[in-house]
């Protein structure tokens, strides 16, 4: 576009000055309040298992949480289990939410995209054709019809006729100069945005992960204690059929016979739980691959050990959590954009610039519609200056307020995140513990059990004696199982706590 006023050189030139103008805040990226390490309590060694069990006190050993530096990207490949290994791969791939999360980063980036096209200008090109009669009883088309085709004096013939018709072919071009940078905040907040969707994704993706593995724990949880459960039945059941040997040569009575019985029913009545807890756990690994319900049933009913926790745990320092956590950086880049939101709206109270143009052809008859004579044209620059818009005034506080909200909302998921973690490391530390002495106590109760029964068939302990070591070793065996599983889903936590489950330089949505 030509601007051929005097002054246009002189316009222009302050418009690439003015340019360079981008008033609001700028952003700087806040420094997350941590400490300097993990409380000595959440990384403490879990507590030495008595001497009879050396086995277990040098298992207890390797399940210290290390501190180092690494990277979480593959965590569950720790726990050496290719059927986790599997879920896992297929749950990336197809799960629904995840899925969803990619699309809102495509629509973010659209966002994103047609913010950036306002730096642009536009221009529009339009054809029209018109039949336009005025109406004799109005003045407009009195003069119409009056005049008709007239003859001047000195001069050619004048055709005004009533109806007309007028084509047309024309295109109207405008361009606002982003003096203040209206433009560059409202792009720079869309592209925040987008940074808030791609984290978004990301914390989906960690919670995917953490779900799947924390259901796959859940599962081989409840098929080890359905499969305690079973083992103490059957040892109950051989129970009860001493006890009615016993009954039947008189060495006994039928109150013995009768407590063996109830103790095998209520052995038995625990394993419907269990089984209910399996399906379950089948149905939600099913919903986490976008699977039907017990699409897994086939894949996953038999039965499989949990898989047992790392030696290692590369935690870090509190302050990775900054750059690690997909929620703390989402926290920051929704700062980014809100901060972005105040700098538009205090551009809103500064004048604006609009370059435009709008020319074309003209004329009563197609055929000279591209003649040099029907050319019309109208150029010149707009101007909006707000004398008094109190709405602008306010506006500008209330993004300042959003802004300082998201401050504090950065701070609040800083916070939460330490406490998260603090809290899964004392888990991982205290259920290794409970563990150990669990294992130690579930020898112990077996070596009892044994001895009991002996002294039953002597004739020297009671039947009350054996009922009691019996329930001891059941109820411990089971916490046994709880524990394990305890031990394993605790470190699912503590990955996700840690924000583990993908690399710093992967391109989600991509």
């Amino acid at each position: 576009m030509m601007i051929k006023h005097p002054h246009g050189h002189c316009l222009l030139l302050l418009s690439t000055l003015l340019g360079a103008c981008t008033v609001g805040p700028n952003f700087k990226p806040p420094t997350p309040q941590t400490p300097e390490h993990w409380s000595t309590h959440a990384t403490a060694q879990p507590a030495a298992t008595p001497a009879a069990t050396p086995a277990a006190a040098a298992a207890a050993a390797g399940g210290v949480v290390v501190e180092q530096t690494g990277q979480l990207g593959d965590w569950w490949t720790g726990f050496a289990d290719p059927q986790l290994d599997s879920l896992i791969a297929r749950a990336v791939s197809s799960n629904l939410d995840l899925r969803a999360a990619v699309l809102r980063i495509d629509e973010a980036r659209a966002q994103r995209d047609i913010s950036a096209s306002a730096m642009w200008p536009t221009l529009a090109v339009d054809g029209s054709f018109n039949r336009q009669r005025f109406s004799e009883t109005t003045p407009t088309g009195a003069l119409f019809t009056s005049v008709g085709s007239a003859h001047l004096p000195g001069g050619a013939s004048t055709s005004v006729p009533n109806p007309y018709n007028q084509f047309q072919l024309s295109g109207t071009a405008s361009w606002e100069l982003d003096l203040f940078g209206r433009v560059r905040r409202a792009v720079e907040a869309s592209q925040a945005g987008l940074q808030v969707s791609i984290e978004d994704q990301r914390a989906v993706l960690v919670a995917l992960l953490a779900d799947v593995a924390g259901a796959y724990m859940d599962l081989r949880g409840a098929q080890a204690r359905l499969a305690v459960t079973r083992e103490n039945l059957a040892t109950m059941d051989d129970l009860l059929e001493l006890t009615r040997q016993r009954r039947a040569a008189g060495l006994t009575t039928h109150i013995d016979v009768g407590n063996a019985m109830a103790q095998s029913a209520l052995t038995r009545a625990q394993i419907p739980a269990f089984e209910l807890q399996i399906t379950v756990d089948i149905n939600q690994l099913s919903e986490l691959l976008g699977l039907a319900p017990d699409a897994l049933r086939a894949e996953l009913e038999s039965p499989a050990a949990v898989p047992r926790a790392t030696r290692e745990v590369p935690i870090g320092v509190p302050a990775d959590l900054a750059r690690r956590r997909p929620d703390i950086r989402e926290a920051e880049a929704n700062l980014h954009a809100a901060t972005a939101e105040v700098g538009v709206a205090t551009a809103n109270l500064y004048p604006r610039l609009t370059l435009g143009g709008t020319g074309g052809v003209q004329s009563e008859t197609a055929g000279n519609l591209l003649e040099w004579a029907s050319r019309f044209v109208t150029l010149g620059p707009t101007i909006d200056v707000p004398v008094f818009d109190r709405g602008r005034w306010k506006s500008v506080h209330l993004y300042d307020v959003r802004s300082q909200e998201a401050a504090l909302a950065y701070q609040r998921t800083v916070l939460n995140a330490l406490h998260e973690v603090e809290n899964a490391l004392a888990a991982y530390a205290a259920d290794q513990n409970r563990r150990e002495w669990l294992d130690s106590t579930v020898v112990q109760d077996r070596e009892v059990l044994g001895l009991t029964r002996q002294r039953y068939e002597s004739g020297v302990s009671s039947f009350v004696d054996v009922l009691d070591s019996e329930r001891s070793l059941q109820q411990n065996e089971l916490a046994l199982a709880d524990t394990t599983t305890a031990v394993s889903s605790d470190l699912v936590r503590l990955y996700r706590a840690l924000g583990g489950g993908w690399q710093s330089g992967e391109q989600p949505g991509a």
